[in-house]
């Protein structure tokens, strides 16, 4: 069997290039398993991965008593997720993967969708629970949500699968 040189394939169209692999976390093990196999993948294809971290937090837009969330607050939050990607850059960098990161605070769906846009992304590889029945209806599927918005392909992956 004769391997295929670059920019061909048996059906005759182009190979896929992988340049940018995005890659949302919510710190989660989901996450780390995604991240796990981004890095693998960019290994093979001499990919960078561009992390995102969404932190939405819904605030009632008018408060019975007028409270109003200090900046202060919203600052911590930020450092608090910049503090918890530095071990995933770190561990990027060590592997020789070139790497950079955002914080979005945005809901997380849209955000990932719209990184992907700015950053070029060629893939988005996330986890997902696999949250089925009552659960899923309930707190909806962010995953889902990328997969039907997002400008490229979108590889999910379940812990355990």
């Amino acid at each position: 069997m004769a391997c295929e040189s670059e920019g061909d394939t048996a059906a005759g169209g182009s190979v896929i290039r992988i340049r940018t692999i995005l890659v949302p976390t919510d710190f989660s093990s989901h996450a780390d398993r995604a991240l796990d196999y981004a890095i693998e993948l960019a290994k093979v294809f001499d990919s960078r991965i561009h992390l995102v971290h969404a932190y939405h937090l819904p605030v009632q837009v008018a408060l019975p008593d007028q409270v109003i969330v200090p900046t202060e607050f919203w600052e911590q939050v930020r450092d608090a997720a910049l503090a918890r990607l530095q071990p995933s850059l770190a561990r990027l960098n060590a592997q020789g993967i070139a790497c950079d990161a955002e914080l979005l605070p945005e809901a997380a769906a849209p955000a990932i969708v719209e990184a992907a846009r700015r950053s070029g992304a060629d893939l988005i590889v996330m986890g997902t629970r696999g949250l089925t029945g009552v659960k899923h209806v309930v707190l909806g599927s962010v995953a889902e949500r990328v997969v039907r918005l997002a400008p490229c392909p979108v590889l999910t992956l379940r812990e355990g699968s």
